[in-house]
């Protein structure tokens, strides 16, 4: 997820229903998210154009699971950086296609680096490759043993959505699921 400018509006419970009716079944139309919902389909769609217009829906991209296309390892990098040359790393790391992730952090590193990586040996290139990044000081890289709890906006959806605590939960698809 990269840096936005700040959402206008907070999401209330209609916006979080809807979501996660749409994280639920993303092929949903606005007519059958706006049926399942009890909404207009006029107001479904206007939600969503506010959405994507304020960085609320960030991307469209199915989510692919790295292993499929023959990357399964995945490490977190830990990088130390010369604070001077911030943007250029970044810069440089977004171009390297086995980094799927990069954030700013608090604390002795300043960037975490989610890669991924075909076996031991592509790790070790892809570790010295980001070492020669000028600006890169040093790095610590972790190897993801299993994922246990992958991302997710779910349960934070779930809780936008509680009304009189129940939480409102998306309605069925067609086959009943």
């Amino acid at each position: 997820m990269s840096s936005r400018e700040p959402i206008s509006a907070p999401l209330d419970a209609t916006d979080a229903r809807l979501l996660l009716e749409l994280v639920a079944n993303p092929r949903a139309t606005g007519v059958e998210l706006a049926a399942r919902l009890g909404l207009s389909r006029n107001t479904v769609q206007a939600r969503l154009a506010r959405w994507e217009a304020g960085g609320v829906l960030a991307s469209f991209e199915r989510r692919v699971d790295p292993r499929a296309l023959g990357y399964p390892l995945a490490a977190f990098v830990a990088v130390v950086v010369d604070q001077h040359r911030l943007d250029s790393v970044v810069a440089e790391l977004a171009e390297i296609p086995e980094v799927t992730e990069v954030c700013g952090m608090t604390g002795p590193t300043d960037l975490t680096v989610r890669v991924v990586a075909t076996d031991a040996e592509d790790l070790y290139r892809l570790s010295g490759s980001i070492l020669k990044i000028p600006g890169v000081e040093r790095t610590n890289m972790g190897l993801v043993m299993r994922s246990l709890v992958g991302p997710r906006v779910t349960p934070l959806l779930e809780r936008l959505a509680m009304v009189n605590g129940a939480v409102a939960r998306p309605a069925p698809d067609a086959d009943g699921f």
